[in-house]
């Protein structure tokens, strides 16, 4: 991540000294674990321990999903039109060697498009 995305998104992010609740140790350092992990398609266990402890880094990743702050950096990093590293496709983001086994019988789901109950 960018120094610039960086400045950008960083008081967005829960855990700061003046939030309610446990202060982040490195937002910082948390969110480029994710990225290497996102980026590389490894499993969370292999994460390097640079970025911290794997179950932990997983559990926060999870906690900051159902709670919406990826939507919220996502959409401020796409509302700037400086920056230059919006597009992701499969030379960043690699599919972990287990996404292969899918749904059986060629069920595809497109991606915002409501699932069939």
């Amino acid at each position: 991540m960018s120094e610039a995305q960086w400045e950008r998104i960083k008081d967005t992010l829960p855990g700061r000294l003046e939030h309610v609740g446990r202060t982040a140790a490195n937002n910082r350092q948390f969110v480029n674990g994710v990225l290497w992990v996102l980026r590389s398609g490894a499993r969370w266990h292999d994460l390097p321990e640079r970025y911290g402890k794997y179950k932990s880094v997983h559990a926060r990743f999870m906690r900051w999903a159902r709670s919406g702050v990826w939507e919220r950096i996502f959409a401020d990093l796409v509302a700037d039109k400086k920056n230059q590293y919006l597009m992701i496709d499969s030379t960043i983001v690699r599919a972990h060697q287990q996404a292969a086994t899918g749904r059986k019988k060629g069920a595809t789901r497109l991606w915002g498009v409501p699932e069939e109950v």
